[in-house]
């Protein structure tokens, strides 16, 4: 039986590569996703993608309301997500989001 990993898999670029990375190793895998709330569909969509291409043992994709941590656009849909760059943090921001998908995978 091939080693098993756990694999957070957003849909960007980072992920897909360790999802890669953990297929060529030979790990069989579980890929996570998060529904935090976010606005934008596009990221799910990416990340199933992403893992059907690699064949998961399972896509998980948890449910999660980070909109309590704090003023984000990205989950709050009474803030604007702005369409230039700006400076500084981005409103886009979720506090500690990473923080907490590692928490969760942990778990």
């Amino acid at each position: 039986m091939a080693d098993r990993a756990v694999v957070l898999v957003s849909g960007g670029m980072d992920s897909a590569t360790c999802l890669a990375i953990a297929c060529a190793r030979g790990y069989a895998f579980l890929a996570l996703s998060f529904d935090y709330g976010q606005r934008s569909v596009s990221e799910l969509a990416a990340a199933k993608r992403v893992v059907e291409s690699q064949g998961s043992i399972e896509h998980r994709i948890v449910s999660l309301c980070l909109d309590a941590l704090g003023g984000s656009a990205l989950t709050d849909k009474n803030s604007a997500v702005p369409e230039d760059r700006t400076e500084g943090i981005p409103v886009t921001y979720v506090p500690a989001r990473n923080t907490v998908f590692l928490a969760y995978s942990l778990a």
